[in-house]
C-alpha cells in the first residue's frame, strides 16, 4: 500500500510499523528517515530560531490558510491512502482541505484522519493507523508494549502518591502567550502522579500569567509546539522575564524543566508513552527508572540558569 502521511505524528507510528510512506509533511523529521521522503506541505510561518512571541504574532498575520498541500506531487506519488488529522487547526493541513484534495486525485486515496482527545484516543490511534495500512499484527503487539509501560508508570506514580502526595503541575506548550497544554496532556498528568487541576479537560487553551502565579506549580514543565530542549530553554526566558515568577515554588525549589515539544508531548504518537515516562521522572525522580537530568529531551533550569536567560534578553 502507498501511504501519505501529512501528520508528524502518524509518520512516525508508520515507521514504527514497518510502513514508510511515499511522502510526509514538511514537519515529519521522525525517524531520520522521514526527512529523506518527498514533501508534501509547506508554511508560511517561518519557525527556525524564532522566538515563541515572534511566531505568535506570524501566526495571527496571516491571511489565508497556514498550510499549503503540493497537490500536483501528491497526484504524482499515487498513493492509496492520506493520513492526516482533524485536532488542531494550527498544526497542520485541515482535516477538510485533505478530503478535497483527495476526491481530485484519480483515482482518489482513501483518508483517515486521526482526531485524539485524550491519552488513550492517541495510543489507540496506533491500531487504527495499523488496520488502515495492513499492518494489524504489528499494531496490535505495540499497543500491548505501550500499555505495559504506561502499566509500569502507573504503578510506579501510585506507590510516589502514597508518599509524597500529588505536586501541583503545569505544563506549557507556549510561552509567549503562555498556553496550558490539553489534550492528553491531562491524562499524562495524573498517571505520572502530579495534580492535574492546572491542564485543561480539552485543547490547549491561552492562560492568563496571574493564574499561573495562582496556582503556583511546584512542577513547572515548559514543552513549547515544534522547539527542541535547546529552544525550550531559551522560551523559559519569556517566563523568567516575568513579575512574580521567581516566587513560583517550582522556581524555589528547581523543578522548572525544558522539554522536547516537538519530539515529546506535542504529537499524539506511541512516543507519548515516552513522554509520560519524562513526566514521571520530572514529577516523581526518586521513584522513575531514570532521573531528568539523564534524559536528553530534558533540562532543568535553575533559578540560575533562569536568572541568565533573563539577563541576556530572553
Amino acid at each position: 500500500m502507498r501511504v501519505a502521511s501529512l501528520l508528524p505524528s502518524a509518520t512516525e507510528t508508520l515507521f514504527a510499523l514497518g510502513v514508510e510512506p511515499v511522502g510526509v509533511s514538511h514537519s515529519c523529521d521522525h525517524p531520520p528517515a522521514a526527512r529523506e521522503l518527498p514533501t508534501l506541505t509547506s508554511t508560511v510561518v517561518d519557525h527556525a530560531d524564532r522566538s515563541a512571541a515572534d511566531i505568535d504574532e506570524q501566526m495571527r498575520e496571516v491571511d489565508g490558510a497556514v498550510y499549503d498541500l503540493d497537490e500536483e506531487r501528491l497526484a504524482a506519488l499515487e498513493p492509496d491512502l492520506l493520513v492526516t488529522q482533524a485536532t488542531c487547526d494550527v498544526c497542520a493541513v485541515d482535516a477538510s482541505e485533505v478530503r478535497a484534495a483527495a476526491e481530485r486525485l484519480d483515482p482518489a486515496p482513501d483518508v483517515l484522519a486521526c482526531d485524539p482527545h485524550s491519552f488513550a484516543d492517541a495510543l489507540d490511534d496506533v491500531v487504527r493507523i495499523g488496520e488502515a495500512v495492513g499492518e494489524t499484527d504489528a499494531a496490535t503487539a505495540l499497543r500491548a508494549d505501550l500499555r505495559e509501560r504506561v502499566d509500569a508508570v502507573r504503578e510506579r506514580a501510585e506507590r510516589a502518591v502514597t508518599a509524597e502526595g500529588r505536586p501541583r503541575t503545569a505544563v506549557l506548550d507556549w510561552t509567549d502567550p503562555p498556553i496550558r497544554a490539553g489534550h492528553w496532556v491531562r491524562d499524562m498528568v495524573e498517571i505520572a502522579g502530579g495534580d492535574p487541576s492546572f491542564q485543561p479537560d480539552g485543547p490547549s487553551e491561552p492562560v492568563a500569567w496571574a493564574d499561573v502565579r495562582e496556582f503556583d506549580p511546584e512542577a513547572l514543565v515548559v514543552a513549547p509546539c515544534g522547539f527542541d530542549r535547546d529552544r525550550a530553554v531559551d522560551a523559559v526566558g519569556d517566563l523568567a522575564a516575568r513579575s512574580g515568577f521567581d516566587d513560583l515554588a517550582a522556581v524555589a525549589d528547581d523543578r522548572v524543566y525544558a522539554v522536547d515539544g516537538n519530539g515529546l508531548f506535542n504529537r499524539p504518537s506511541h512516543r507519548l508513552v515516552d513522554s509520560l515516562e519524562a513526566l514521571f521522572a520530572c514529577l516523581h525522580p526518586e521513584y522513575a527508572a531514570t532521573e531528568p537530568g539523564e534524559l536528553d529531551a530534558v533540562a532543568r533550569v535553575d533559578a540560575a540558569a533562569t536568572a541568565s536567560v533573563r539577563a541576556d534578553g530572553g
